[in-house]
């Protein structure tokens, strides 16, 4: 008897380290027709410039926030006051940079949505209000801006419908940010205010364009994407820096081990998608909402369509040489979309039911046969496993789960010709962000 009860019970563990079924609930739940609905009614307020007009009930970015607000609300509504909504805000004076020719309000709108375990570890989906046309201080003209970026915030709301109706021991932050075009100020101020409130920030999602399919090079794809990240946190001190010099690390960031969780989380729960790490802070010479957060000592990475079409960025709407420029509604694939919103949804909810990534990781094994790990134990976790791979390649490709332990070594595996992580794992399966080690085991 004692043999099949624990029989039942491996059994029981390797079925939830492998697959949940609540995962694969939320993948089918993300509505692509919901998700159009809300990017044409993001296009219907005409322009959503940052300066633009903030009176008018119909047009401009004050419209487009009430209404994002209120869509909240509604969720908020619908899951039983689930939902803490409220903008949060900042001052940004005129001349502070060339795109600010007046003072303004950056007004971001937040929904937290309360862990029952951890209320102060927060997991970010973000998407931008703003939109712009090819002079980046045209706060009149039309700028629809469907794919950028309604498509990222109508993600975001989408997100946030579905995973309303569940409960999850970490925070859930679902945001509007505004600001973006004309300096990431958005981002910038809701990490300041992060700082402030001493929230624990596991890391941000930021969604900039998720709705096109036809690259401006002629490929067309509606299952690649691409995931940015930063290597390591510009935050770091002059004793971590000198440390990686000397035994490794320099793709490790906390933002990389982020990157590389939803690269895994996809991979075993959405096959069909081909999740691409891009191993910059975003793309060359440009911006995005995460950098904030990043500059912050965040973890932060930014999810995207992979083949972009500039002439649908930016642009004013005109025909030029038999080409109609401009971000209009006819360009974006809602399916596409609403498949990048379940990407993000479901690494959300995996980090929001798993319990906190190990801490004060230590790693031994110079001129040893064998590697030692040793780490905190985390709460909430049964059991913890160990990652290593080639030190060239960008996933974590082995793994054991060792038990409850919190120290072990790897017989013969050699310390010099790998790179080594460990994650958390609780009763159900759910599995932490791995972390690098940060500190050594010296020879006794």
């Amino acid at each position: 008897m004692r043999k099949l009860t624990t029989l039942a019970l491996l059994l029981s563990f390797f079925a939830h380290s492998q697959t949940d079924q609540k995962i694969y609930d939320i993948i089918d739940n993300i509505s692509p027709e919901r998700i159009e609905a809300d990017i044409t009614t993001l296009v219907g307020f005409g322009t959503r410039h940052t300066l633009s007009d903030t009176v008018s009930q119909t047009r401009g970015i004050g419209a487009a926030r009430r209404w994002i607000k209120s869509e909240f609300d509604k969720i908020d509504k619908n899951c039983g006051d689930c939902l803490e909504v409220f903008y949060q805000k900042n001052f940004v004076e005129k001349g502070s940079s060339e795109r600010i020719f007046q003072d303004v309000w950056i007004n971001n709108v937040v929904a937290i949505q309360r862990g029952t375990k951890y209320p102060n570890r927060f997991i970010i989906m973000s998407g931008d209000i703003d939109s712009r046309v090819s002079d980046v201080n045209n706060n009149t003209a039309d700028s629809p801006g469907a794919n950028d970026n309604a498509s990222g915030m109508a993600g975001t709301i989408e997100a946030a419908r579905v995973l309303s109706k569940y409960k999850f021991e970490n925070s859930i932050i679902y945001t509007g940010l505004s600001g973006e075009e004309q300096g990431l100020h958005g981002g910038k101020g809701l990490a300041e205010y992060a700082k402030e409130k001493g929230w624990e920030i596991i890391g941000i999602f930021n969604n900039d364009m998720i709705g096109n399919i036809k690259g401006v090079d002629g490929i067309i794809s509606n299952t690649d994407f691409r995931i940015f990240s930063e290597p390591v946190p510009p935050t770091e001190t002059e004793r971590q820096r000198n440390m990686r010099r000397f035994y490794g690390g320099e793709v490790d960031g906390i933002s990389r081990q982020l990157a590389r969780y939803v690269y895994k989380t996809v991979t075993t729960y959405m096959p069909e998608m081909n999740p691409m790490l891009i191993y910059r802070l975003d793309r060359f010479g440009r911006g995005g909402h995460h950098r904030p957060f990043n500059d912050a000592g965040f973890a932060g990475i930014r999810i995207m369509e992979a083949h972009e079409n500039y002439t649908q960025q930016h642009q004013d709407l005109r025909t030029e040489n038999g080409i109609a420029y401009g971000d209009v509604l006819e360009h974006v694939n809602f399916d596409y979309a609403a498949k990048l919103t379940a990407v993000n949804a479901i690494n959300l909810a995996s980090i929001a039911w798993a319990p906190p990534a190990p801490e004060e990781v230590e790693i031994g094994g110079i001129v040893e046969a064998d590697v030692k790990l040793k780490w905190k134990p985390s709460p909430g976790a049964v059991s913890y496993k160990i990652y290593w791979r080639d030190t060239t390649s960008p996933t974590w490709d082995h793994s054991r789960n060792v038990g409850s332990a919190t120290e072990f070594k790897l017989e013969g595996v050699v310390i010099d010709n790998f790179f080594f992580g460990v994650s958390a794992v609780d009763e159900e399966g759910h599995e932490s962000v791995v972390t690098f080690p940060s500190g050594i085991i010296r020879n006794r």
